[in-house]
């Protein structure tokens, strides 16, 4: 189970509140284990899930008719599924032999589709929230989820409850992982790197970002993670610090190459950046690309439980001015990851955030300087109860490209991965 239940019944009761209604498609999984495809790929669908403060409490997940397929195909967490809407599934017209079993999900279908159904969300949250034993008292809401007249129509359907405001509470629910979410984010990690080193592999010039993009996808795919974030940049485009993959940019010998990317393994984000030097690049190259470098490097020695997120930054950025850009400025070193891409802890020059163990965070000192290059180095590292644990296998340094178009050789292998589990439906 990737929800960790202790943690958030302790923060709910803390808050005086019976529950936490998720409306978001991160906080929905984690809250129940149901990824619901359309809720994650567009704006619109109103999918929730719930669960209480105390086991006499009950949890549940409301979703549309048509998604239903999805929460009899996977293992939920929750006692209850609730529906509503009209969907149309034509049952089998032509008889079964009677030696023939039904398949588990479709028995879960069944059930869910002869239950109760609902004429609006609003009206199966307020049956589900009845049902769970909930009918008074305050209960979280993230109002980040729905809009302002969703909102309204739950609050509507639902006259003894007050709903309270849960956005920046469910993240901090999700900030500390469980081992189940560190496997996976290991994966992911893990992945990203294969995907960079594929990448490289053959890398000759003449070649475009676009081709690059091309064999770092491919490799993602095939590893059984989906592609999220892919900023690839050669040369002067690297600074650009949302580059979309180009297929006019060329590589030519003397030219670094900047990836800041990473996929989605069973929902789980991945976000890393390294830099790759085609030939012999320039002497400011490398400079630049030493400074951001011993910021990345001076945070994994300092890192540990307690220390506070704006005491990380201005560390980084302190070292980072010291080693060789003087000039440098940022406004954050770092970010938590998990099923999103920006989590708790925020690493910012005001952030409030205080390091425990089991967050896994996003360490990283861009630098971008137009006319020039992007330099960039980011780790995905997890706050133990002594001090840090990177979840990464490659080095720090420029990695090498031969102009030669040979394969870059690493002193880590990123090839040995071991990958837990089955991709997402």
């Amino acid at each position: 189970m990737l929800l960790n239940k202790p943690r958030l019944q302790n923060l709910l009761r803390a808050k005086g509140w019976l529950g936490l209604l998720a409306t978001t498609p991160e906080s929905v999984t984690y809250l129940s284990g149901y990824w619901a495809m359309p809720q994650w790929i567009r704006r619109g669908p109103q999918v929730y899930a719930f669960q209480g403060a105390d086991s006499g409490t009950g949890s549940f997940v409301v979703t549309g008719t048509g998604l239903s397929d999805q929460a009899a195909d996977q293992t939920l967490w929750v006692d209850d599924v609730h529906r509503y809407g009209e969907f149309f599934v034509t049952p089998q017209l032509e008889p079964a032999n009677s030696g023939d079993a039904m398949p588990a999900w479709r028995t879960r279908w069944v059930d869910i589709l002869t239950a109760a159904q609902h004429d609006s969300p609003a009206k199966a949250v307020a049956a589900a929230l009845q049902k769970a034993g909930v009918t008074g008292g305050a209960i979280g809401i993230e109002e980040d989820g729905i809009g302002a007249a969703q909102l309204a129509a739950i609050r509507a359907a639902c006259p003894g409850v007050r709903f309270e405001d849960a956005g920046d509470f469910s993240k901090r629910v999700r900030a500390i992982k469980t081992p189940a979410e560190i496997s996976r984010l290991r994966s992911a990690c893990r992945i990203a790197e294969r995907s960079i080193y594929a990448a490289l592999q053959g890398a000759h010039a003449g070649e475009s970002e676009y081709d690059l993009l091309r064999r770092f996808n491919t490799q993602t795919v095939a590893d059984g993670a989906y592609p999220v974030l892919y900023c690839i940049g050669i040369g002067e485009r690297s600074a650009m610090p949302n580059v979309d993959p180009s297929r006019k940019q060329r590589l030519s010998v003397g030219q670094t190459v900047r990836f800041d990317v990473g996929g989605r393994f069973e929902h789980y984000r991945a976000d890393i950046a390294r830099i790759a030097a085609f030939g012999d690049v320039p002497a400011a190259s490398r400079r630049a690309h030493a400074a951001v470098q011993a910021g990345i490097e001076h945070a994994l020695e300092i890192i540990r439980p307690g220390l506070a997120g704006r005491e990380l930054f201005d560390a980084v950025v302190g070292i980072v001015r010291r080693a060789g850009l003087p000039h440098y400025q940022r406004n954050h070193v770092g970010h938590g990851i998990g099923l999103d891409g920006y989590e708790v802890p925020a690493l910012t020059p005001t952030s409030i955030d205080v390091l425990e163990p089991g967050m896994v965070m996003c360490i990283e000192t861009p630098y971008y300087e137009l006319g020039h290059a992007g330099f960039q180095v980011e780790d995905m590292v997890m706050v133990t109860e002594t001090g840090v644990q990177s979840l990464m296998s490659l080095p720090h340094r420029l990695l090498d490209c031969p102009a030669t178009g040979s394969p870059p050789v690493f002193d880590e292998s990123p090839l040995q991965v071991l990958v837990a589990g089955s991709p997402a439906p």
